[in-house]
C-alpha cells in the first residue's frame, strides 16, 4: 500500500504544531500544569443562545441534508451582516455556505488553481493555505515578506514575482501568525494589480471581526470579483462546529455549487441551524464584549513580551497573535520552543510552520488565554530567561 500513495503527499508538509500538542499533552498526562499560548482558539465557546438554537434544531428534526450551498435563511443573514456592519451590498445569491473555512478555501483552489500555476503568498503565512494550493497541484510561491511590510505582500512584491506561470494571489488580512492586517490602500494597489494581469485574489477573512485599531472593512469594498473566506470559527466561537463561507462573483458559484456537492455534499445542518442565532443582538452584543477582552489582552501581552526581550517589530491589529522576533535569545526557534514548553511549562509556537524566512527567528504566542494566564506566563517567562544559557 505505501507504495501505491500519489506522489502530492510529498508536497505537504508535516504541521509541527501538532508534535508541539503531542509533547504538551504528554508533560499533562504525568502532572504538569501548562499555560496554552500555542494554538489558534478562542478560549471563548459559543454562546448559549447559538447551542440553544442547535438543541432547538435537533429537537424540531432539522437533521437533514441542506442545499450545497447552505441554508437560504443562514445566506440571507450573512448577507444581511454585510450590509450592516461593512454597508455593503452582498446578494446571498453570492455566498456559499461551507464546512468551515478550510472546505472555503479547497473549493476555491479546486475552481481556480490550474495544475503547474503559481499563487503568490507571503512569508510567513498559515501552513495550511499553501497546501491547500498543493492539493490540487498548484505551486505555492512564497514571497519573504518582512515587518517593513508588516508580514504582507506589497504590491511592489507581487509586480516583481508575477511571472507567466502566476495564477493569483492568497492573502490573509488580518493574518495568522502575525496578526497584522493589510492596509486598506495597499490592497487595493494589489487587487488593481492582479485583476490587471488576468489573475485571481482570495483574501482569507476569518479574523476580520477580531481587528482592533480600524473601522470594520471587507477586501468587497473594493471589488465584487475578489474571491473572500470567512468562518464562524474565529469571532463567533465556533471552531469545532466547522461552518464557514466564501463569497464569490455570481457567474462562479454555480462551479462551486457542483463541487461543493461532490466533495461535502453539505455544511452540517446543525452548525448551519445553529449560526443563524450568531446574528442575534443577543449574541453579537456578548461577541462584542468577547472582541474587547481579547483587544485587552493584547495591549497586556505586547509590552510584556517587549519588556522581556522579545522584538515585537509590528503591533498586531487583529486576530489573536502576536508574532515575536526570539533572535536575542536563540538561532533555533524550534529548540527554544521545546525548552520553553519543557522547563517553563508555557506552550508557544516556533515559525517552523509558517515558512522558511522567519522559521528560526520567530514564535508565534496566541493570547486566546484568561488575563490571569497570560500574566503567569509572563512570570515563567521572565523566571526562564533570566536562567544562565
Amino acid at each position: 500500500m505505501e507504495n501505491n500513495l500519489a506522489s502530492r503527499l510529498d508536497k505537504i508538509a508535516p504541521f509541527h504544531v501538532m508534535e508541539l500538542m503531542k509533547m504538551a499533552a504528554a508533560l499533562e498526562s504525568q502532572g504538569r500544569h501548562l499555560i496554552h499560548m500555542g494554538i489558534g482558539e478562542p478560549d471563548f465557546t459559543a454562546p448559549q443562545i447559538v447551542i440553544d438554537a442547535a438543541a432547538k434544531a435537533m429537537a424540531d428534526g432539522r437533521l437533514q441534508y441542506t442545499s450545497a450551498l447552505g441554508v437560504p435563511a443562514l445566506r440571507e443573514a450573512i448577507s444581511a451582516h454585510y450590509a450592516e456592519k461593512f454597508g455593503l451590498n452582498v446578494p446571498a445569491s453570492r455566498i456559499i455556505v461551507t464546512a468551515g473555512a478550510s472546505a472555503a478555501l479547497l473549493l476555491a483552489c479546486a475552481a481556480l488553481v490550474e495544475a503547474g500555476r503559481e499563487v503568490l503568498m507571503p512569508d510567513p503565512f498559515y501552513p495550511c493555505n499553501r497546501h491547500f494550493v498543493a492539493a490540487f497541484e498548484g505551486k505555492a510561491k512564497l514571497v519573504a515578506s518582512g515587518p517593513e511590510h508588516r508580514f504582507q505582500l506589497s504590491d511592489q512584491m507581487v509586480r516583481e514575482h508575477w511571472t507567466s506561470d502566476t495564477a493569483g494571489v492568497l492573502l490573509a488580512s488580518p493574518s495568522n501568525p502575525t496578526g497584522t492586517s493589510i492596509a486598506v490602500g495597499e490592497l487595493a494597489k494589489i487587487i488593481a494589480s492582479v485583476k490587471e494581469r488576468g489573475g485571481f485574489t482570495i483574501v482569507d477573512e476569518i479574523y476580520q471581526g477580531l481587528s482592533y485599531d480600524a473601522p470594520p472593512f471587507s477586501a468587497l469594498s473594493l471589488d465584487d470579483d475578489v474571491v473572500i473566506i470567512n468562518s464562524f470559527s474565529k469571532y463567533f466561537n465556533m471552531t469545532g462546529w466547522r461552518l464557514g463561507w466564501l463569497v464569490v462573483p455570481e457567474r462562479i458559484v454555480p462551479e462551486l455549487e457542483k463541487l461543493s456537492q461532490n466533495l461535502f455534499i453539505c455544511p452540517s445542518s446543525i452548525a448551519q441551524h445553529a449560526a443563524l442565532a450568531c446574528f442575534s443582538p443577543e449574541a453579537l452584543t456578548i461577541y462584542e464584549e468577547r472582541k474587547a477582552e481579547f483587544k485587552r489582552r493584547r495591549d497586556y501581552i505586547v509590552p510584556a513580551l517587549r519588556e522581556l526581550g522579545f522584538g515585537v517589530p509590528v503591533m498586531p491589529d487583529g486576530a489573536f497573535y502576536v508574532y515575536a522576533d526570539c533572535s536575542r535569545f536563540t538561532n533555533d526557534a524550534d529548540a527554544f520552543a521545546k525548552q520553553v514548553l519543557n522547563d517553563a511549562g508555557v506552550v508557544i509556537v516556533p515559525g517552523l510552520d509558517f515558512g522558511p524566512a522567519t522559521a528560526s527567528s520567530y514564535v508565534r504566542l496566541s493570547y486566546a488565554n484568561s488575563m490571569e494566564n497570560l500574566q503567569e506566563a509572563v512570570v515563567r517567562l521572565r523566571k526562564f530567561l533570566a536562567q544562565p544559557a
